[in-house]
């Protein structure tokens, strides 16, 4: 599903560049639930926005659901973002002046029968029932994760990239979060969550190690629960 090679990402600052990402390499599963952890400033954003074609390397490959990303062009690369990939962020990037269902309509291609019936769903599912014509600013972090959570699902993409997705939550609504993240990956899709906690590695398959631009660590699900 995803495979990076030898991927640079160089950011230019007064005293020179400063390394985002030095030379990383990383191969993901279709299917897998993979967990990439590390402090602030280790290159996790950094790899989060090149997988998604937010941000392009200064050097290196990379591949996600066989497509050359940033072989494409712009507007492309825009489409297959839009078919491909589900995006959960910890500020949740909600459209304020849409309601909750507006919102996770609007994480459908093409909001057509099937869509709309697939929101209904996942705002049934996600307690979201009372809140559906509510605005985002009149929302707890809760819901508005959920509301995130809900639109990146909407598409049911093949790949859901997730970066502190849970960092302005409270244990509950974490776990809440994972667990549906969790569903979806026993569905059939793959996750990527970068974090620089501890909540998603009980649903990883691997857990990464990510420093100074580097993946430096991985464990196994067995060694996860040691």
């Amino acid at each position: 599903m995803i495979t990076c090679t030898d991927v640079v990402r160089n950011f230019a600052t007064r005293p020179g560049a400063v390394a985002g990402l030095a030379g990383l390499s990383l191969d993901v599963a279709p299917g897998e639930f993979v967990v990439i952890q590390g402090p602030s400033g280790s290159g996790k954003s950094t790899l989060l926005l090149t997988l998604g074609g937010m941000l392009r390397p200064t050097s290196g490959r990379v591949t996600v659901a066989g497509q050359d990303l940033h072989s494409l062009t712009t507007s492309a690369r825009t489409r297959f973002r839009a078919t491909t990939l589900g995006f959960v962020f910890q500020l949740f990037h909600l459209v304020p002046y849409l309601t909750v269902r507006q919102n996770i309509l609007a994480g459908l291609p093409r909001p057509d029968a099937s869509g709309r019936a697939r929101v209904a769903g996942l705002i049934n599912e996600l307690g979201l029932e009372e809140r559906a014509g509510s605005l985002p600013g009149t929302l707890s972090a809760g819901e508005r994760q959920r509301v995130a959570l809900a639109r990146a699902l909407a598409k049911q993409p093949p790949l859901i990239l997730a970066d502190e997705p849970t960092g302005n939550l409270d244990p509950a609504n974490a776990a809440g979060v994972f667990r549906r993240l969790d569903t979806y990956r026993r569905a059939g899709g793959t996750v990527l969550v970068v974090t620089h906690g501890p909540d998603a590695a009980p649903f990883a398959s691997r857990v990464l190690r990510l420093e100074a631009g580097r993946i430096t660590d991985v464990r196994s699900t067995a060694q996860v629960a040691l």
